[in-house]
Parts: C-alpha cells; sequence; structure tokens
C-alpha cells in the first residue's frame, strides 16, 4: 500500500568527523563514503553482490537554470559492484567511478532510462531502484519575513515513495539518518537496528582505515 513512516538515528559528532577525515584521506566525497558502506550493508543484508541505488540530482547544471523557479530533479541509478569481497578502499575506487559517471550523465531523464531498459514492471514497487539515498550537505537559511515569526515544521508523510529512503543531513551535533520506509515491508524496530548497524559498519570502517 505505500503506507510510509520515518526512523532518525543521530552519527553524532566524532564518528560524523571521522567518515568525513576517511574521505579526505581517499580521495573521495563524504557521499561516496555513505553511498559505500550504504552498499556494504545492502549487499550482506540482501546477500547480493550488485546492489542498485538511486539518488536525486539537483539538474540545475546550466547557468540559465539558476534564477528559475521550478523542479528540475532528475533521479540517478547507482550501481555497485561488491563482487570479490574488496576491501573498502578498494570499492570507493568501484563508488567513485560509478557516482562521477553517472554525473556525467545525469541530464538522461530517468523516464527515459526505464523505457529504453524496458524492465519487468510491477505496481508492488518502482523500477530499476527500491532504494533512495540522498545527503543533504546545503546549508539551510532562515526565512526572514517582515512582522512575521518563522518556525520551521516537519509535515507529516504517510506514504513512501520507496521501499526504503536513506537521507543524511549534518548538524552542529554531526551526521544525522532519516529513514522513510514503506510499513508494509518494514517494521519500525528493523528499521532502528538497520540505522544501528549502519553505523557500526562506518564505525568499523573508520577504525580500520578504509582498508
Amino acid at each position: 500500500t505505500a503506507r510510509g513512516a520515518r526512523a532518525w538515528h543521530a552519527l553524532g559528532p566524532e564518528l560524523s568527523r571521522a567518515v568525513q577525515e576517511l574521505a579526505r584521506a581517499e580521495g573521495c566525497t563524504l557521499y561516496m563514503v555513505l553511498l559505500g558502506a550504504l552498499s556494504v550493508l545492502l549487499g550482506r543484508l540482501c546477500g547480493t553482490e550488485d546492489v542498485v541505488v538511486g539518488t536525486p540530482i539537483a539538474g540545475r547544471r546550466r547557468s540559465e537554470l539558476e534564477g528559475l523557479v521550478g523542479f528540475f530533479v532528475n533521479t540517478l541509478v547507482l550501481r555497485t559492484d561488491l563482487s570479490g569481497n574488496p576491501a573498502f578502499r578498494g570499492l570507493l575506487a568501484r563508488v567513485k567511478a560509478a557516482t562521477l559517471g553517472a554525473y556525467a550523465h545525469q541530464d538522461v531523464p530517468f523516464e527515459q532510462l526505464v523505457e529504453a531498459l524496458n524492465p519487468p514492471r510491477s505496481t508492488t514497487h518502482p523500477p530499476l531502484v527500491q532504494v533512495l539515498f540522498n545527503l543533504h550537505n546545503q546549508p539551510g537559511g532562515d526565512l526572514a519575513l517582515e512582522g512575521l515569526a518563522v518556525e520551521r515544521r516537519a509535515m507529516p508523510r504517510h506514504a513512501a515513495k520507496f521501499d526504503l529512503s536513506v537521507s543524511v543531513s549534518g548538524g552542529t551535533d554531526g551526521l544525522a539518518l532519516q529513514l522513510e520506509y514503506d510499513a508494509d515491508l518494514f517494521s519500525e524496530p528493523y528499521m532502528r537496528a538497520f540505522a544501528d548497524a549502519y553505523a557500526s559498519l562506518l564505525t568499523q570502517l573508520v577504525a580500520d582505515g578504509g582498508v
């Protein structure tokens, strides 16, 4: 039914700094390290060496689009190859290559990709990807309106577009996870355990230095 629910998990400032330092040491972005760790976790849980994750991209590469009001977001399909049980440093190289390759072709609409690949369709899940990953790394500004007091409020979400959407955002207290999931597939305790497993995997990776 795509009945949605949410769960949150804070990674804490110490682990957040360590993950960012690992990204710098490996010549990768924070996004690539977080995506690599998520792919490893999904591969272990699903028993697969071929992990496919979707990610949104702004779709505003052209300067003439910068001042336009509108929704230009496209969904990229990122495929991670876990075959050969690579060390995380080697896996990061694969993730980096796949990510940069997707960025180079980010103007291809997701709908056009689905049409070209023509995967088996089902009413139970979207085509090509069932997991979405996103990193919110843009600083949020306060909205100032003359004569009005403005407060941010989280809007309730009662539906999940994907089986699982993993969003990571940064703040003064470090990185935090937000999991939006299909409540017909996953329970809240399972999602909290998933978040704990993700944080534990990141802790292990930074302790090993990407080896």
